[in-house]
């Protein structure tokens, strides 16, 4: 017999009479006289396949095997099915058992699980209904992103992970250094404390942004973009904070402000939607169970304007509001996720761009406006987790640019190349930032940003 091996995804799309294989991890099984129903997923899409096994087909001893979290392969044939919510199901003619998986100790069998107790069982949560979703929709979103950049002739490059360079002058930065050495009795030691014994014989750090070596990319190729991971030491173990998360950051010369939210608003709209159209099964899921109105927002957000005002009107807005905030609100201060919330949920109603925050709150690199107070960069807020874009036009002017870094407290040195972008061919450009895990608990509505990530990295955990 002539049987396909098919992803649970097109089997349903087979016409009945058609022999089939279908792989992939048992979710449950239940007998009803002389009959075995198996629901089968192999996280190609949200819905299993029912396996019915009639009593005989197969052997006892395979029949035992074939319990929840199992991995099988079935042969048999697409027949229709009487059972709602699905129009076929596979009649089983054999099987084969991969993998067996103790009933009485699979962890993924309790019904009700926590959030915490999965993120314990990282490495086989995906196989749920929940994690497989989460990280079906993170495909198709990083596949929407590359989209994007890729129509709109951007280049796609991959700047270093380690770097010399703090790009945002924070210093919350992870030391890469071979000088700690484990000895033969497993002990790590330390070598030396001189950094040019180092093996890049100076500090080396992992990357907090990729933005500053687009900067030179952009700078010969006009419209580039990263993706890929960063990394931030800072000792924050909230729900909207990881010490290794991946960004996306955009970089394009002859752009200034307007261009840049313009290009913002754009890519969240098109990435949003091009889910809207193609992660369906995996939305509806949420909608209900882990965000109320999820698809509404979502189709709100690709369907109306983003309210665009500036950091000083904001403030005002939030000074008159009446609202008694955590953190008071004033002129200078940065605003925090209650008030970047309170303008897009309350006051707005949907996403928020704010622009020409004070200089003293912000980056080095960003260009200063005439007013000498404040500076071109941009925040894209989003209701429910309020910051999700981080933008600016970039400072083209040598001498500005030097006198910032000062000011910042940094040291000119380790900037000598970023500097020369300046001093043969300087240009305007603009750029921006995405968390792309922040990206994925608003389309989803995931509550932590250790759930939409695979092995979240947090103060005190780095497991698997």
């Amino acid at each position: 017999m002539d049987y396909r091996r098919t992803y649970v995804r097109d089997l349903f799309n087979l016409s009945p009479g058609t022999q089939a294989s279908a792989y992939g991890w048992v979710k449950t099984r239940r007998d009803s006289k002389g009959i075995s129903f198996v629901q089968l997923s192999d996280g190609s899409c949200f819905k299993d396949l029912q396996i019915v096994v009639n009593e005989g087909t197969v052997s006892a001893d395979a029949l035992k095997l074939i319990t929840t979290g199992a991995c099988v392969r079935f042969d048999g044939e697409i027949v229709e099915s009487p059972a709602a919510g699905q129009a076929v199901e596979l009649l089983a003619k054999d099987v084969e058992v991969f993998g067996a998986a103790d009933p009485e100790k699979y962890p993924l069998q309790k019904k009700g699980a926590t959030m915490e107790y999965l993120r314990e069982i990282a490495h086989l949560r995906v196989r749920g209904n929940t994690f497989g979703a989460v990280f079906r929709v993170r495909a198709q979103a990083a596949f929407a992103i590359h989209q994007f950049f890729h129509n709109r002739g951007f280049h796609y490059i991959q700047p270093p992970i380690i770097t010399a360079s703090d790009a945002e002058g924070a210093g919350a930065m992870f030391a890469v250094s071979t000088n700690l050495q484990l000895d033969d009795k497993h002990q790590y030691k330390l070598t030396s404390n001189d950094p040019a014994a180092d093996f890049f014989g100076k500090p080396s750090f992992l990357t907090v942004s990729g933005q500053l070596e687009a900067e030179t990319l952009a700078l010969g190729l006009t419209n580039v973009y990263t993706f890929g991971p960063t990394f931030r030491a800072e000792n924050s173990s909230t729900s909207r904070h990881l010490a290794e998360f991946w960004m996306v950051e955009p970089e394009m010369a002859f752009c200034e402000i307007e261009g840049n939210m313009t290009r913002a608003e754009e890519f969240l709209k098109e990435v949003i939607g091009y889910l809207l159209e193609n992660s369906g099964q995996d939305l509806d899921f949420f909608n209900p169970r882990i965000e109320p109105e999820l698809l509404k927002t979502l189709s709100h957000v690709v369907d109306s304007p983003f309210e665009r005002m500036t950091y000083t009107e904001a403030v005002k807005l939030l000074e008159a509001s009446g609202e008694k905030f955590e953190y008071p609100v004033f002129w200078g201060t940065d605003l925090q996720s209650e008030h970047e919330r309170w303008l897009t949920e309350v006051k707005v109603g949907r996403p928020v761009i704010l622009t020409d925050y004070p200089k003293e709150i912000k980056a080095f690199y960003m260009k200063e406006n005439s007013d000498g107070k404040t500076v071109r960069a941009m925040d894209v807020l989003a209701p429910r987790i309020g910051e999700i874009i981080g933008g600016s036009q970039r400072e083209e002017q040598l001498d500005v640019l030097e006198r910032k870094i000062a000011d910042f407290g940094l040291p000119l040195e380790p900037y000598w190349w970023y500097l020369d972008l300046r001093r043969f061919g300087s240009a305007p450009h603009a750029g921006f930032g995405l968390g792309f895990e922040r990206l994925l608990m608003y389309v989803t509505g995931m509550k932590n940003i250790r759930d939409v990530i695979p092995y979240h990295r947090t103060p005190g955990n780095a497991e698997f």
